[in-house]
């Protein structure tokens, strides 16, 4: 009798907190059965948009697709194509369908939050996926050492820097930062800002213009690069974009004012064009982010979560807004420039006959691209 009474007065203590840690039959102590563990349902995937990025309108459907299929998993995946409230549409309909795992990528952390709610009201396990949505509660977080890409951003700017030999003034650096409301965003500018704010500090560079782009839109990064040229009368040396959209939205205005190849301009994600750009001299670097790493991780979690078997998860990330702690995998990003190029096309991101089309055959010859 007395250990009932103390199991009693435990679970009313547990209530009582809110946590809604899982008990051993798949019920949540919010008392919220969890859905599936049995193989039963569907995993559901949501992406973002196809226009600010070509992952996400090409790499990501194709490597989880192919995954989820190896191991005879039901998946959907869909894209929101830039319409938050598609997304949340999207998420509320794959809910109601059945899906018992839910991965997402958040198109904004509003729309994100949405589907992460209704989806922890349902009882369907969730992935974080590339970003994190800040206060949003996600059961697990599967992405890339983003500060790490924003020091390989600010330290392969600062070598194609010193690669242009002595110059006349003082270099001074315009940012091209991603989307304010993307906390991956805001990783990558704490890595690159821990390599070039000593830069400034010291007076080797000058600090130039420094703006985030709305929703990581290409056309919108243009429209600032060129207010930010004009504000400094051409006098910007080098630029820290975000990624390879942005970057190649900054070199298309460097062209028209023959500055491309002399200013260097960082990118990410190892963009056909943006490889291109880097054979051809106008851009300096991109980070590499292996994204079947990413994929494989994130399928294998929500496969593991589908069928009830053990998770096994090391990292853990920290919400800066809501300060828990979120379990994470974690995959490593790597600088490419243009003697490594190669290096994207051996692993299989990008095909050779892709990136040396046309015009970019002989570079590729030159360049000793297998």
């Amino acid at each position: 009798m007395r250990r009932n009474l103390v199991a009693l007065a435990t679970a009313a203590l547990l209530t009582m907190s809110g946590l809604t840690a899982c008990t051993d039959d798949g019920e949540t102590k919010a008392g919220v059965k969890l859905r599936g563990g049995d193989g039963t349902g569907k995993v559901g995937v949501i992406l973002p948009d196809t226009t600010t990025s070509q992952r996400w309108g090409t790499d990501d459907p194709k490597l989880l697709k192919a995954a989820f299929d190896a191991a005879n998993v039901p998946v959907e995946i869909e894209n929101a194509r830039g319409d938050a409230a598609n997304f949340q549409r999207i998420g509320d309909r794959m809910i109601a369908e059945g899906a018992t795992v839910l991965i997402i990528a958040n198109l904004t952390p509003a729309s994100g939050r949405y589907v992460l709610d209704k989806a922890r009201a349902a009882g369907v396990k969730t992935i974080d996926y590339d970003r994190l949505t800040l206060n949003g509660g996600a059961s697990y977080y599967v992405s890339f050492d983003n500060e790490k890409v924003g020091q390989l951003q600010g330290e392969g700017l600062i070598r194609c820097l010193n690669a242009g030999g002595k110059r006349e003034r003082t270099p001074r650096i315009a940012y091209l930062n991603g989307a304010p409301e993307d906390n991956n965003a805001t990783l990558f500018k704490v890595g690159y800002d821990s390599v070039l704010q000593p830069k400034f500090d010291d007076g080797s560079y000058l600090k130039g213009p420094d703006q985030p782009v709305d929703r990581w839109d290409n056309e919108v990064g243009r429209t600032i690069f060129i207010e930010m040229l004009n504000r400094y009368d051409n006098k910007i040396d080098g630029v820290l974009a975000a990624n390879d959209g942005l970057g190649g939205e900054a070199i298309k205005v460097l062209r028209q004012r023959g500055m491309n190849g002399t200013v260097p301009v960082t990118g990410q994600d190892a963009t056909v064009q943006g490889l291109q750009n880097i054979l051809a001299g106008d851009q300096c670097m991109t980070v590499y982010k292996p994204i079947k790493k990413e994929a494989d991780a994130a399928a294998k979690l929500a496969i593991d979560l589908f069928k009830g078997q053990p998770t096994a998860v090391k990292d853990q990330v920290k919400d800066p807004v809501s300060g828990a702690s979120v379990p994470a995998v974690l995959s490593e990003p790597k600088a490419i420039f243009k003697e490594n190029v190669g290096d994207v096309i051996k692993d299989g991101f990008v095909t050779r006959k892709t990136v040396c089309a046309g015009r970019f055959a002989k570079l590729c010859e030159e360049n000793d691209i297998p």
